[in-house]
């Protein structure tokens, strides 16, 4: 174990561990044509009771000359690693347009308001690399997904698999989602169920020979909850807000 949160204590989350990435992107909307402003307050993050809760509000909300109709938070980790085991636990909201997250991006990136921008970033994406540990569509509540971004295989192109629970739902209980990186594979997990490979090899099959792997440098972890989107779907009427992604733990181990 070389990195962990446990989300022990009670109140504003440990600025020592995690940043609160606020900024819009240029245009004033966030990415994915997402909803929500993502704040600094303890409305939208706090610890309590041994979890994180992350919490996505319907609220009339004015930030940085824009209003918007929701707010949630995105927490962005203060550490990066390259390879290793990522463990998450946590417990999913639920309800249309929903769209919580498990994922990391390169520190590389250049991205406005990021926490590790100004001090490192050179790469756009999907060039710095995206790795989505768990990806969750609140309408699907059984089901949830891992990806790989990168050159020639990003957004719509991702390398992707779907993971389903038999006979359960995402929200109505604690599950492990993580990866095993290493130079040439990624594994994805939910709770030690192995359910996706992304290899070097698949990336040029996936890609006829254009795509490239850019797992090898250093990745930090992000923790966020987003609003309607284009993969999510705006939220309906039948969306009880707010909505909650607890998260018991966030570890990390190398060997």
């Amino acid at each position: 174990l070389v990195w962990s949160d446990e989300f022990n204590g009670t109140g504003a989350i440990d600025a020592n561990k995690w940043f609160h990435q606020t900024e819009l992107p240029i245009g004033g909307s966030w990415y994915n044509s997402e909803v929500q402003h993502y704040t600094n307050r303890e409305e939208n993050s706090f610890v309590e009771n041994g979890n994180l809760h992350i919490v996505a509000k319907k609220e009339t909300f004015t930030d940085q000359g824009y209003t918007k109709q929701y707010t949630s938070a995105r927490l962005n980790s203060k550490y990066a690693f390259t390879y290793g085991k990522v463990q998450v636990r946590a417990k999913l909201p639920a309800g249309s347009g929903t769209w919580p997250a498990i994922w990391m991006l390169g520190k590389n990136i250049t991205e406005p308001g990021g926490y590790w921008t100004s001090s490192h970033g050179t790469t756009p994406w999907p060039a710095c690399g995206e790795i989505d540990i768990m990806e969750h569509l609140g309408d699907q509540p059984t089901t949830i997904f891992g990806s790989a971004h990168g050159p020639g295989f990003s957004a719509g192109d991702a390398i992707t698999k779907e993971y389903v629970l038999e006979n359960d739902r995402f929200d109505t209980g604690f599950h492990v989602f993580g990866i095993e990186w290493a130079p040439d594979y990624i594994n994805y997990y939910v709770d030690d169920v192995l359910y996706q490979q992304i290899t070097k090899e698949d990336v040029l099959e996936e890609t006829n020979g254009s795509g490239e792997w850019v797992f090898d440098h250093p990745f930090y972890i992000i923790l966020n909850v987003a609003i309607g989107g284009n993969l999510a779907g705006a939220p309906n009427a039948e969306t009880v807000f707010p909505q909650t992604m607890l998260v018991d733990y966030v570890r990390v181990y190398q060997k």
